[in-house]
């Protein structure tokens, strides 16, 4: 932690802040959202199929 003393002899403590890391326009992750959306479909058509077993 890094701590600064301010006028009057206050103690200021700040947590050390991770290195940024810049992300090019086509490095997203393409295969994880393929698989949440279809992950999403999968759970909206069992969801379906409940509330039409149930009824």
């Amino acid at each position: 932690m890094q701590v600064t003393e301010e006028d009057g002899g206050r103690l200021n403590a700040f947590a050390k802040e991770p290195r940024m890391e810049v992300m090019e326009v086509g490095e997203s992750s393409s295969a994880n959202s393929k698989m949440l959306l279809i992950g999403g479909a999968v759970l909206v058509l069992l969801l379906v199929g409940v509330a039409a077993g149930i009824s």
